[in-house]
């Protein structure tokens, strides 16, 4: 067996591709934890909540670095000595060792260029249903079904904001607000419409039918960050909440959407028992998603907002799902694939992801 060498202080600075900065990412870290204990930045809490979560990130960036040194030295040492041993089956889990470590180590690395100015940001999840009523409906709440399982595999929180059910099955559309770190940063390569292929259950003979769910995501912004909404320009809806949890509040109109005019963007929440609370909640996300369009405009190497958000059907999904008559997953932006199915569907979407945000960064340094 081939012996990788050891990593040492000067290697710091590569475990994440060359660009996590190991010494000034120390410096930055204690200027941080300096300004966390200095007790007068609490007189000012929208300063103080940005600088916390600016020394979380961090952090976590560093603590990541230091985690893979350590696990790549123990595993090294343990190769080493199984090697002198002649142990194969020690070796062998020792290769299975440093094979874990490289792709934690390739996740920190697509993690370092999650520097867009919102990508460190929680995430709304909105999915919409296609045309074809039960069909689409189901494969909608199948994507919302994905996306929770993805959150709760990375250790984020899952907020239901909003769900509208299905006659039959499914859902017509949901939105979902994702807590963790980089919770925007990831799930933002998801946004676009998704084709299912599938032997429908609902048709009794049994034929093979195409269905099609569009995904938005949009950060959640910061209450200091200023978006300037005409009142006059949001028309203001109010209806009994239905779907997961509505029988116990859909007994008034408690549940809100916001529309804004100009853009035709809609909001609706109805989690909440109280209109007044989810009229807050509406126009927070209305702000996320006004903040998004001006994001988007930023970033030459995408699409305008109103060309991503065309019709949910052929010729604009990001990705097929087929089962039957073969199992395939397929991007059609990056080309990446697997005929796990079923992975992907209960939430294995980091390949998918990965790929995507590095086609993503690439395309905005060229």
């Amino acid at each position: 067996m081939s012996r990788p060498p050891r990593p040492t202080s000067s290697s710091r600075s590569n475990c994440s591709g060359g660009v996590f900065d190991w010494e000034p990412a120390l410096r930055k870290l204690d200027e941080l934890n300096a300004r966390v204990e200095d007790p007068t930045l609490w007189d000012k809490p929208d300063e103080a909540q940005a600088v916390s979560r600016e020394r979380s990130r961090l952090s976590a960036q560093v603590e990541g670095v230091q985690s893979l040194e350590r696990d790549l030295a123990d595993a090294l040492g343990y190769a080493e000595m199984a090697d002198e041993e002649g142990d194969e089956a020690s070796l062998e889990e020792a290769r299975a060792q440093l094979k874990a470590i490289k792709e934690r180590a390739g996740r920190a690395e697509l993690e370092a260029l999650l520097s867009g100015e919102a990508d460190g940001n929680d995430a709304y999840v909105e999915i919409n249903s296609g045309a074809g009523g039960t069909e689409s409906n189901d494969w909608a709440g199948m994507l919302l079904r994905m996306y929770s399982r993805w959150a709760n595999a990375h250790g984020m929180e899952v907020d239901f904001l909003e769900e509208t059910s299905g006659e039959q099955a499914g859902i017509k559309s949901a939105t979902l607000q994702v807590k963790g770190t980089n919770a925007y940063g990831w799930l933002k390569t998801e946004a676009g419409v998704h084709r299912l292929v599938r032997i429908s259950p609902f048709d009794a003979a049994a034929k093979r039918h195409t269905s099609f769910a569009s995904v938005w995501v949009y950060p959640v912004v910061d209450d200091n960050i200023e978006i300037e909404i005409n009142p006059s320009d949001v028309r203001t809806d109010t209806y009994r909440a239905s779907g997961a949890g509505g029988q116990h509040i859909n007994k008034t109109d408690s549940a809100v959407r916001l529309t804004h005019i100009p853009t035709g963007i809609a909001v609706a929440c109805q989690t909440q028992r109280s209109q007044h609370q989810n009229r807050e909640q509406a126009w927070k996300m209305l702000r996320a998603r006004l903040y998004e369009v001006e994001l988007e405009k930023r970033e030459a190497a995408q699409a305008a907002i109103e060309e991503q958000k065309t019709d949910i059907g052929w010729g604009h999904q990001i990705r097929s799902y087929v089962l039957q008559p073969y199992q395939m997953v397929k991007d059609l932006r990056t080309d990446v694939e697997t005929s796990d199915t079923q992975g992907v569907l209960d939430g294995d979407l980091d390949e998918f992801m990965g790929a995507a945000l590095a086609q993503r960064v690439g395309a905005t340094r060229a």
